[in-house]
């Protein structure tokens, strides 16, 4: 494929059955008043610049994009169903759409992260063979995020965790948010790391560009959030903790050579007192607690390359919805060159086994 034909054309055909089911792995939505939760918090000034520039404009364009995105991520019954069935998508792997709850207040965040649990938990209830659940969590409060942790694994079905790259320009790194892998670690519940907005003392030129959202500023912010932890020396304290990253990674994959070597050159020169030695490589870490998914990249060439560097048993089929519905990505992806049983794995049995799917 040249570089010129990236993106799939617009055929308006369907994807044709095939003998694999289609799980997608970061499909998001929202609750009926989150919204009106997010409007006030913009109407109170107090969000940081990354919030205002998503959601302000996201609430309030009428371009087309915003207003499918309105529409359909509220909605889980029939007509997500219906857009699932018109892109030959099984089930959705459901997760609160971002920031989450890590815009409010510690209080507010954690009475709502509850609120918005049993909210899916009920539409995972209607819809068992349709819908699964990743429990979502108010890292304003460690201590809470792993009792909810543990609600979600204990009492609600739930299959994994929701966390955002970043609270209020806090990652977790921080040792103070450290009970939350270890209430993941626990109960086996894999974490998916999110995107979300670059915090303050990052945005600004991202934003003079126009690149602070999807197109870059959440993938560079998410990749340092990820690639944070790993430095922190996190999976050497939780080593059987699993987390999952989107869109293909954040690109710490193509990174990874360049990471293990200036993580060798720089622990040996003791720059810094937060970077030391860790146990294994940054590329380790990558390939042996990390999956990801291709979320919103419907391009055979990067997923065949993190197949070749991560495992065909690390990688997995998202389609990154509502904020992507592109019938010619899955058909794209259902006619990627390789082995049935290894696109199999990506659409199906890699995410069965790390969310216990079946």
């Amino acid at each position: 494929m040249l570089q010129k034909d990236l993106v799939p054309p617009h055929t308006g055909q369907r994807p044709a059955k095939v003998d694999y089911k289609r799980i997608a792995t970061e499909e998001a939505f929202a609750p009926p008043d989150l919204f009106d939760m997010y409007r006030k918090v913009l109407a109170d000034g107090k969000a940081d610049a990354g919030f205002t520039s998503l959601w302000a404009f996201y609430l309030s364009s009428e371009a087309a994009r915003p207003q499918h995105i309105r529409k359909y991520i509220q909605d889980l019954d029939a007509a997500r169903i219906a857009h699932m069935d018109e892109a030959g998508i099984d089930v959705q792997v459901l997760s609160l759409t971002s920031p989450g709850v890590q815009v409010f207040d510690a209080d507010t965040a954690v009475s709502y992260a509850r609120s918005a649990n049993d909210y899916l938990a009920e539409a995972v209830r209607r819809h068992p063979a349709r819908f699964v659940g990743l429990t979502a969590i108010a890292p304003q409060n460690p201590t809470e995020a792993a009792k909810e942790i543990e609600r979600g694994a204990t009492q609600l079905g739930m299959k994994g965790v929701i966390v955002n790259s970043h609270t209020q320009g806090e990652y977790l790194s921080d040792p103070k948010f450290w009970d939350i892998f270890a209430a993941a670690e626990a109960f086996d519940m894999p974490v998916y790391l999110h995107p979300s907005s670059p915090p303050p003392k990052m945005i600004e030129p991202f934003m003079e560009a126009g690149l602070d959202g999807a197109i870059y500023g959440f993938g560079v912010d998410t990749g340092l959030a990820a690639l944070r932890t790993i430095t922190a020396g996190v999976f050497d304290r939780f080593p059987r903790l699993q987390m999952i990253l989107g869109h293909m990674g954040e690109a710490l994959p193509y990174w990874a050579y360049r990471l293990d070597y200036m993580h060798a050159a720089t622990v040996r020169s003791q720059r810094y007192a937060s970077m030391q030695a860790l146990q294994r490589r940054p590329s380790d870490y990558l390939r042996e607690n990390f999956y990801i998914t291709n979320s919103g990249v419907a391009w055979e060439q990067a997923i065949r390359f993190a197949q070749e560097f991560m495992g065909v048993d690390r990688v997995m089929y998202a389609m990154d919805y509502p904020y992507q519905h592109v019938l010619d990505e899955v058909i794209a992806l259902d006619n990627m060159n390789m082995a049935p049983e290894i696109k199999k794995a990506f659409f199906q049995t890699n995410a069965e086994r790390l969310f216990k799917i079946g």
